[in-house]
């Protein structure tokens, strides 16, 4: 039996010691938002999702959406859940107060997106879509979009999607063909075909607002002639009540791998009206925003997945017996061990638990960047934290859901062949993991977008972000010989990923094809560099605690932090021998001997 059991004392350990040189209280809009506040939303937020959401997962995979006439129905449990997650206020979370909302912070909906994540992913796309169409229609969006949509969007009667992909078109987006024309009162007469929509179509919400690209009669070609659409289900009248429905339908939905209880819906629009996002032609603006915050959205997919099947894992490695450990008996009363005493189990338990907990901090780290990014008051410093939450994206969303599908494998494994059998729920994690590393930019494209976009973004001062203070910290620790285990591991992966960067760069300015071929190592490198760095700062405060009387979950910081350093930075090594090792065997070879 599938077990979830929200991980409250790390999350309160990220957010209240490994943040606390982040300086988040000094944030606008922090001054309410006490210690006692925080784990008390992160406690209810843990209530629902253990008790109301978990208990769907298997059962909304098992049924799946029902599509008939164009409607779609979730499974049985699911609009009632999304009632009292609506009742809880928690579409509300991150909201403006302007608009409804309570005011608190990204890295609060970091913790509480994990959650909901690892209770059940399918509900969990639902108010993540709207979230994101709430962040780009509350930038971009028009004074009357935003005074008509944002509030019912905030208070959850309404959902968002985002609508790129055409059948032709995927993350090539300047093939976008779907057309928008202008009607005599403003609005737009919109017409194509959209794939791969998740939320397309549901019946939890009273409406739908899509955010849709497409391209006026006279835009220009390519990625420069993409405008952004809001194209309600349902047209709102002058007094805030529902009108017709305004011609854009689900056509069908995808049967799919994993995530079944989320609809992903083919979305056909005929003349559907819509209503301009920003401005014509600059499409790509405003949906960036909602991309990049669907990314790191997506990273934290991976993660949740990562620790419900960690837990999942140890539970079952406890309580099944096999065999006795390799230096004798460890349980004589038992007919056999324990199947945690063997050190291979050992050794996937430790790698699930590390990247888990790394991922954790190393999203937190982020998010708390994000909130500097959007509530800074000094410019300069918001400047900065923008171009680190550039760079990183694409490493949260590619190293997360990497290591999302690694952990839920080894869950797999774990488990046996117990693990291959439905009823243990193991399975449906593998599954469901496994489309993070596609969707919002397949994890090669967010590669490609790190070594070839943001590396040479303003001669590196991207990267520059994260070099410098992980330089500067390595310099200050490095002869502190109580952190000596996990200082050098990380300044030697550190040098690794210093001197890739500066082979890659310059190999290609001379040949592309060089970018393309150490891209994806590249990122893991950067990705098993980061969370190293997160674990040092980690074991490094659980080490001033280990007289109190929590000392027992300091000291497993401690050793699983080495056990990281031990077993799984040593990765960047090889990856960096890889990178070296260039384009040429790669782009040589003969395409018709494939």
């Amino acid at each position: 039996m599938a077990t979830y059991k929200a991980p409250l004392r790390d999350m309160r350990f990220v957010y209240h010691e490994l943040l606390k040189d982040e300086e988040l209280e000094l944030l606008p809009g922090m001054e309410d938002l006490t210690p006692d506040l925080v784990d008390a939303v992160l406690e209810e937020a843990a209530k629902i999702c253990e008790t109301l959401l978990f208990p769907l997962n298997r059962t909304g995979d098992e049924e799946g959406c029902f599509f008939e006439n164009g409607e779609v129905k979730t499974p049985d449990g699911f609009k009632e859940a999304y009632a009292q997650y609506v009742e809880g206020g928690w579409p509300s979370l991150t909201a403006d107060p302007d608009d409804g909302g309570q005011g608190m912070l990204s890295i609060h909906y970091t913790l509480i997106g994990e959650m909901l994540c690892s209770s059940n992913l399918s509900f969990a796309l639902y108010p993540e879509l709207t979230h994101g169409a709430y962040n780009a229609l509350k930038r971009f969006g028009s004074d009357e979009l935003k005074n008509t949509y944002l509030s019912n969007m905030v208070e959850g009667r309404w959902s968002g999607t985002m609508c790129l992909t055409e059948p032709h078109s995927g993350t090539d987006l300047g093939l976008v063909r779907t057309k928008a024309v202008l009607e005599e009162d403003g609005s737009f007469k919109l017409s194509g075909t959209k794939i791969f929509i998740s939320a397309g179509e549901h019946d939890l919400t009273e409406n739908i607002i899509h955010l849709v690209l497409a391209r006026a009669p006279d835009a220009p070609p390519g990625i420069k002639g993409i405008s952004l659409f809001l194209v309600p289900k349902y047209v709102v009248n002058f007094d805030g009540s529902l009108g017709e429905r305004k011609n854009i339908y689900c056509g069908s939905i995808e049967h799919k791998m994993g995530i079944k209880a989320s609809s992903t819906c083919t979305m056909n629009l005929e003349n559907a009206t819509g209503y301009l996002v920003g401005t014509l032609h600059k499409g790509m603006q405003a949906m960036f925003v909602m991309m990049n915050s669907a990314r790191i959205g997506v990273g934290i997919q991976g993660l949740g997945m990562a620790e419900v099947a960690y837990q999942g894992a140890v539970e079952y490695a406890r309580d099944r017996i096999q065999g006795r450990a390799l230096t004798g008996a460890k349980y004589p009363d038992k007919a056999a061990d324990p199947i945690i005493v063997h050190p291979d189990v050992r050794r996937m338990l430790l790698t699930m638990r590390a990247y888990t907990e790394g991922g954790r901090a190393m999203s937190a780290w982020v998010a708390s960047y994000l909130d500097k990014s959007e509530r800074e008051p000094d410019p300069k410093k918001r400047e900065q934290a923008e171009e680190f939450i550039a760079l990183l994206t694409p490493v949260v969303k590619a190293f997360f859901t990497d290591i999302g599908t690694e952990v839920a494998n080894l869950g797999v494994q774990v488990f046996g062949g117990h693990g291959y059998i439905r009823e243990n729920g193991m399975e449906q994690y593998a599954r469901d993991a496994r489309i993070a590393q596609i969707y919002e930019g397949t994890n090669g494209i967010q590669a490609l977008d790190l070594v070839g976009r943001k590396l040479p973004q303003g001669t590196g001062r991207l990267l520059r972000r994260f070099f410098h203070p992980v330089d500067a910290y390595i310099n200050e620790n490095l002869q502190d010989q109580q952190l000596e285990p996990f200082i050098l591991p990380l300044s030697k992966a550190f040098g690794r990923l210093q001197k890739a960067t500066g082979v890659i760069a310059q190999r290609g300015l001379g040949n592309p094809d060089e970018i393309g071929a150490a891209a994806v190592e590249y990122l893991r490198l950067f990705g098993l560099v980061a969370m190293a760095y997160m674990w040092v700062r980690m074991a490094r405060i659980a080490q001033t605690k280990l007289e109190t009387p929590e000392a027992r979950f300091y000291q497993a910081k401690i050793d699983t932090a080495r056990f990281y350093m031990e077993h799984l930075l040593p990765q960047t090594s090889a990856l960096f021998s890889s990178i070296m090792a260039g384009s040429g065997t790669i782009m040589k070879f003969d395409e018709d001997a494939f």
